[in-house]
């Protein structure tokens, strides 16, 4: 842990820093507000204990306030002497931790700041276990958009109400994790939010896995098991593909979302529940609606709330952002603080149309953290597509030929989207069939469209 001194008084600068050095701690020290903002900006302080008379025309407050307005502040600890103990309560409602006067004893401040430290270590926890129940819910804060700040401020009204939200987006654009964001700025929030993907699972399995089952209701049925309505208690069910429900399901989710209640498969009664229920699809339900694959009177009744989110492409100011924040993640992840995008290859990440949309973005920055030698990310480990160069290799009758810059990644890349898209035509877009076709689970199916950003071409096909 680092602590950061600041005192005018050299000798008392020096006695805090022996006492805290003996105990454990990193501690640098600053003889006014100048040198401890230099501190505050160049390194990450975990506690701050100043005094509040710093010479004559210095205060410990503005100290304080340097501190907190930091973007991760540390704690901070106000000495104060005797006769000051007013200014100490304000510096407490300026967002000090706590203040100890002159003289004190050595080991009631050693006891302050560790509980300074401990409060201020339980904060970081708490961030990155809200940012671990909500993956890349940090994604959803970056971007300087006005629809992706208009998205945001729907998120803050809507999550604390009943009501059905259904969140319409490309593939990519991070649908799942605006419904986390609504789950976890809701009351609700410490109640389970389970996703389920309907589009991966055939008509039977959706309705046990919604609605639950009793004991022998089909083979393999070996004992009663709730639904996820009535297993999620308080809190969430996201319905991800809801376009992809089967009509005799829609039928029967209608019916559960007007009443509140859940009929088990294999069973007669009826079981009320309590959750929330968010939806999500890539197909313009109203379409869909008019073709007669989707029930209007389900439609209407999840349309109570509609996010749009924008494809990327349509955000092209919030790419740097975008890629910066994921660079940041390399960064902490590969121990490499330093990696940058060189001005080139932001350049190019800026005109790119990204078809996979954010999701694509994030497994390009990975790609081009994992690959670089350097701390500067060329243009060089970013994909072929995307300098506009070609992939393939020429062939010659006794093997291949291996051109510069050949990438057996990124070739294969390649020959799995054109068998991908040349299935979906053989098959007439019909998805279980193009992926018996290509010999996939149906699940790996939609996976690989979805990586190749095919999902949306497929549905217009």
């Amino acid at each position: 842990m680092h602590i950061l001194v600041v005192d005018d008084e050299r000798s008392m600068r020096e006695f805090l820093e022996v006492l805290l050095a003996r105990a454990g701690y990193r501690v640098t020290c600053a003889d006014g507000v100048k040198r401890a903002r230099e501190v505050l900006d160049s390194a990450e302080v975990d506690l701050v204990i100043t005094d509040m008379k710093l010479g004559a025309s210095q205060s410990g407050m503005d100290v304080l306030r340097a501190a907190r307005a930091l973007s991760d502040p540390p704690e901070v600890i106000v000495i104060t002497a005797f006769g000051t103990a007013a200014s100490a309560v304000e510096a407490m409602r300026e967002g000090a931790y706590d203040y100890i006067g002159k003289p004190f004893d050595n080991e009631e401040l050693k006891l302050l700041v560790q509980k300074a430290l401990e409060k201020r270590a339980l904060r970081r926890e708490n961030v990155s276990l809200r940012e671990h129940l909500v993956p890349g819910a940090g994604v959803m804060g970056v971007g300087r958009s006005e629809r992706m700040r208009a998205i945001w401020s729907l998120v803050e009204k809507v999550a604390p109400t009943r009501s059905t939200v259904l969140i319409h987006g490309e593939s990519g654009t991070g649908k799942e994790l605006i419904a986390r964001a609504i789950h976890f700025k809701s009351p609700r929030a410490g109640q389970p939010f389970l996703p389920v993907n309907c589009a991966a699972l055939n008509e039977g399995v959706l309705e046990s896995e919604l609605f639950g089952h009793v004991k022998g209701a089909f083979t393999g049925a070996m004992q009663d098991r709730p639904g996820l309505l009535v297993s999620a208690g308080e809190g969430t069910v996201f319905l991800d593909e809801i376009g992809e429900v089967p009509m005799a399901t829609q039928v029967k989710l209608l019916r559960v979302l007007q009443e509140r209640k859940v009929k088990p498969v294999g069973s007669a009664a009826e079981v009320p529940f309590h959750a929330r229920v968010l939806a999500a699809t890539n197909r313009r339900l109203e379409a869909e609606v008019k073709a007669g694959r989707f029930r209007e009177d389900l439609f209407y009744r999840l349309n109570v709330i509609t996010v749009e989110l924008p494809p990327l492409r349509e955000r092209p100011d919030d790419i740097a952002l975008l890629a910066e924040h994921f660079l940041e993640r390399q960064r902490q992840e590969l121990g490499r603080p330093r990696l940058r995008f060189s001005p080139e290859a932001l350049a190019v990440l800026a005109t790119y149309p990204f078809p996979g949309n954010v999701r694509q973005l994030e497994n390009i920055v990975e790609r081009a953290a994992t690959l670089a030698d350097g701390d500067v990310l060329t243009l060089s480990v970013l994909p072929p597509t995307l300098r506009g160069e070609s992939e393939r290799a020429e062939p010659v009758q006794d093997g291949v030929s291996l051109t510069p810059g050949f990438s057996l990644e990124h070739w294969m890349d390649a020959a799995e989207r054109r068998y991908l898209v040349a299935a979906l035509g053989q098959a007439s877009g019909v998805k279980t069939r193009a992926a018996e076709l290509l010999g996939l689970s149906f699940r790996s199916f939609r996976y690989r469209l979805a990586k190749h950003g095919l999902s949306e071409r497929e549905d217009e096909g």
